[in-house]
């Protein structure tokens, strides 16, 4: 039977929010059009108005309760408030760490809305104007100084646009008053604005001055030019790095960013996993390293096809090793991609569930978790989830929120995960959860590192001090030094904090190489002595008739101790032409 229309080939609802197919503006538009205004009422009060409000208010209310408390200072009513008083600091005191990830969270939540897009905006304009202007024939040299002055130039914008906000507020600003004042809430709503307004531009400013000032005396990302021999006598190990393979949960889907512009199915991950059975075969793998968004949407049929598709390779089962990607844990609705996810609601703790019980199937046994308490590697990721099992499975049957609030907890605590060296000058491996909680499709690209994820690293490093390290993480710690193609490109998809994370990275300069994934295309660089590659996609960029490729990196250690790369093995994955 011959339909007019193939099913299998897919339509145009398939390439609703394809990238590859549709413009930056027109799915801007759509999503426009599909998005819920009282769930973006409800997430922008809880994010934004909230805490603004908050900030605004506190200065009013402690001084006029300061006022208050030194003229009747021995009243019922300052007793009270001093016993009030004694109780947030308690809870500050014995709820530091949870508080600390909260606020840790706002900030870079803060600095992910109001500062990175700004900057990096106004950054890449100024790139691509400048960019044009010079000869084709401009050395790497002169591109170097070229992107440097261009982040200050934007970094200088950024805050003088927010100095001038500031400065236009502050009349209308007031942090000090009594309890008069109160009794006209019209006055009060006001200077709470104002302050408000004051604050986040002083914050804008500060931090697009010290963003500015960070970025621009870091050195510039390189592209690196060669690789080294095998070393004699020295350690090699092959690590077969894939990221983005966006497995789906049906026999034609799509996958949401590359539509009909990609390949149908998981057939393309099943021929990737052939050839990686068979180049074992000849010649052993150390390591197959899969740097985040295993799926396209975090849902579990698709875990469940990739999950099926390892089984048929027990071998190679054995020596994967997996990171979460944004597609993992944030996407909102594979349907519907405008649609918003509250901070409140429980499906973005049910996909970390997911996300957990396949990454412990896999690779639970053998990846260990730090222990804070002793600042030494705990037990295995396995052990730490077994106390949790009953939760997770309850959450899932169920999604009531209480049995998901030591989930939360369970989520960050395993993050790092270290895989050991087999001998204390061997390789390890540090997996990190590089994705920011975002809450609707705008963000959800946006990535962070936090400090306890920092600290985790640092605590491996110091426990095998002559190691060497793959740190895995999903999102690209620093932009390639490429001239930018559309600022879509960089816009909504970097690591907040990447040179943040760089510099604190800086002891492990000639023992570590980063792998991640995200931007579905191949680079391999250094920056800040720190060796960077990025894995393409093997799904993402060809449809069915077109071949794919992704690469073996194999790494080595001279008599120097330096961790080194050799030059890496393209594999192809061959499209079918009669598709």
């Amino acid at each position: 039977m011959k339909t007019v229309i193939d099913p299998r080939r897919g339509d145009i609802e398939d390439d609703a929010s394809s990238t590859k197919r549709r413009s930056l503006l027109s799915l801007v538009g759509s999503l426009l059009g599909e998005i819920s205004l009282l769930r973006l009422a409800m997430a922008w009060i809880l994010l934004l108005a909230v805490p603004g409000l908050i900030l605004g208010f506190a200065p009013i209310v402690a001084s006029a309760w300061i006022g208050m408390a030194s003229r009747r200072m021995m009243s019922a009513y300052a007793v009270i408030c001093l016993l009030l008083l004694a109780v947030i600091v308690a809870l500050g005191w014995f709820g530091g760490r949870g508080l600390f990830r909260l606020a840790e969270s706002s900030f870079w939540s803060l600095h992910s809305l109001a500062v990175q897009p700004g900057y990096a905006a106004c950054r890449e304009g100024l790139r691509h104007l400048a960019e044009r202007a010079l000869s084709s024939r401009a050395t790497a040299a002169q591109l170097a100084r070229l992107r440097a002055a261009a982040t200050v130039a934007a970094g200088l914008v950024l805050c003088g646009l927010a100095a001038l906000v500031l400065m236009i507020a502050w009349p209308s600003s007031r942090w000090t008053a009594g309890i008069s004042d109160f009794a006209s809430p019209h006055r009060l709503a006001i200077m709470v604005l104002a302050n408000c307004v004051v604050l986040v531009a002083a914050y804008l400013a500060a931090a697009a001055f010290v963003w500015t000032i960070a970025d621009a005396t870091m050195a510039q990302p390189r592209d690196l030019d060669e690789f080294h021999m095998r070393p004699l006598g020295g350690r090699t190990w092959r690590i077969a790095h894939l990221s983005d393979i966006h497995v789906v949960g049906e026999r034609y889907g799509f996958r949401i960013e590359s539509g009909r512009s990609g390949p149908r199915g998981n057939e393309r991950l099943r021929q990737a996993l052939k050839q990686l059975e068979m180049l074992d075969a000849s010649d052993p793998l150390d390591a197959i390293l899969i740097t985040g968004d295993v799926t396209d949407a975090g849902r579990s049929a698709e875990w469940a096809e990739f999950l099926d598709a390892l089984t048929c390779h027990p071998r190679l089962a054995e020596r994967v090793l997996v990171s979460p990607g944004n597609h993992d844990v944030n996407i909102v609705d594979r349907a519907n991609p405008a649609r918003l996810h509250l901070p409140t609601s429980p499906n973005r703790r049910l996909r970390r569930i997911r996300v957990l019980s396949a990454v412990g199937a896999l690779q639970g046994r053998r990846v260990r978790v730090v222990d804070r308490a002793t600042g030494r590697l705990g037990g295995s990721l396995a052990e730490a989830l077994e106390p949790h099992l009953g939760e997770m499975a309850s959450f899932a049957d169920t999604g009531r929120p209480r049995a998901s609030r030591a989930l939360t907890e369970l989520w960050t605590r395993v993050f790092p995960m270290v895989l050991p060296p087999d001998r204390d000058d061997g390789l390890g491996f540090i997996l990190l959860n590089s994705n920011a909680d975002t809450h609707f499709s705008f963000t959800n690209a946006l990535g962070i590192i936090t400090v306890e994820q920092a600290r985790g690293i640092e605590t491996a490093a110091a426990q095998f001090p002559r190691a060497c390290w793959v740190i895995a993480l999903h999102h690209h710690p620093v932009e390639y030094p490429r001239v930018a193609k559309t600022l879509a490109e960089r816009i909504g998809t970097a690591l907040i904090n990447g040179k943040w994370f760089i510099r604190r990275l800086r002891p492990l300069a000639g023992r570590a190489v980063l792998m991640h994934g995200h931007r579905h295309i191949d680079w391999i660089g250094e920056c800040g002595g720190l060796l960077i590659v990025s894995a393409p996609s093997p799904v993402m960029e060809a449809t069915d008739n077109l071949d794919s490729y992704f690469y073996i990196q194999t790494l080595a250690v001279g008599a120097d101790r330096h961790l080194t790369l050799l030059h890496p093995q393209r594999i192809t994955v061959e499209g079918q032409p009669g598709a």
